[in-house]
Order: C-alpha cells, then structure tokens, then sequence
C-alpha cells in the first residue's frame, strides 16, 4: 500500500501548508505535532490494508487546521481552501475533511468514526497525547493558556488516561499500553516529590 507519485507531491505541499499556517504555535499544536500525527497513522495504516492510504495521509496532516480552538473557521474551511489549490476532486476533500472531523476529542466523546480512515487519524492524533510526547505537550498547553501545575495535571485524569482505553485499532492500542505505563509512572513520581495527593488513575 503505497502512494502514487502525484499523491506523494500532494502530501509534500501539504507539509509544507501546515509549516507555514503553524508556524507560530507554541502550545503542542504546531507543525511538529501534525507530523508525528502523519507518522502515527502511516504505522497503523500499514496494519489496516483496507484503508485509503491518501486519505489518511491528508487527514493526518490536516487535522488541526480548523480546530476550534485555534482557528475561528467552520465546516473545515482551511483544509478545504488548501486542498482545492492541490486540484483534487470534491468527493475526494470531502472524505478527507469528513475524517478529520471524527478526530477531536472534546466533538467526538463516546462516538466511534464511521470510517476506518477516521479510525485510524483519530487513534494517530490520540497517540500523541500519550506518552513523553504527551506529558510534553500537556504543559506547554498549560503554560500557554496559564493554567498552574495542578490545573494541568488534572487534564490526565479528564482525558489522557483515558484515551488508552477508547481507541479503534489493535497496532494503535499495543503504542499505546507503552505510553500509559510511562505517565502513571510520571505521576506517581510527582505525587513523591510534590506530596500532592493525586487522583486515583
């Protein structure tokens, strides 16, 4: 499952598009992030044979540039700007934006996407809340909308741990167990240190 030369030029300009709109970001949603988005659901589309590979590429890439709380865009406006300039057709941008609209968290809470794309960017995005990435992210998030330390560990226990347990594909929730493990190891060496109580995880 590969991609064509003319999809590998799309995604190439497509990388390029979310380096320049990102390219002030400093909260855990810039470019970089996009990319390890890309590279998490490449690894678990590789597993997935069924899947539109270039769909998902796109998707991947594109997922945050209409998120609502970066952007003042609705109905994916800027991916759907971005992606007419690559001269696709309508129903492949609509596949794309409708998979990238199955990723958020907060919109999408106890729903499953309906494609296995959507499966897939969702789980790619949500891997890298996880983790050495994840802890990362979640502070300089903190940082940049000036939530204290506690404020930002109480954002593991509403969501990051419990992301493990809501994802779609068995290689996304093998990467994940791994990453887990890693942040209750995290927090039980903050409770040490701080002598804060802690939540149950």
């Amino acid at each position: 499952m590969t991609l064509s030369p003319q999809e590998e030029l799309v995604v190439e300009n497509t990388k390029f598009y979310i380096d320049q709109l990102f390219s002030n970001n400093v909260d855990g949603h810039d470019s970089a992030h996009s990319l390890r988005v890309y590279n998490n659901a490449l690894q678990i589309a590789a597993e997935e044979a069924e899947c539109k590979l270039f769909v998902v590429a796109l998707a991947a890439l594109l997922h945050d540039c209409d998120d609502h709380k970066l952007f003042q865009s609705s109905d994916c406006d800027n991916a759907r700007a971005f992606l007419a300039t690559q001269r696709l057709g309508p129903t492949l941008i609509q596949q794309v934006c409708c998979t990238i609209k199955s990723v958020s968290f907060s919109q999408n809470r106890g729903k499953k996407p309906a494609t296995l794309e959507g499966k897939i960017v969702q789980d790619a995005d949500r891997l890298d809340a996880l983790g050495a990435i994840g802890i990362a992210r979640t502070f300089a998030y903190g940082g940049k909308h000036n939530r204290s330390l506690q404020a930002s560990v109480d954002h593991f226990y509403d969501k990051l741990l419990l992301l493990k347990d809501e994802l779609n594909t068995e290689a996304a929730h093998r990467i994940a167990t791994t990453r887990h493990q890693l942040m209750i190891g995290f927090l039980d060496e903050l409770s040490t240190e701080t002598g804060w109580k802690l939540r149950e995880s």
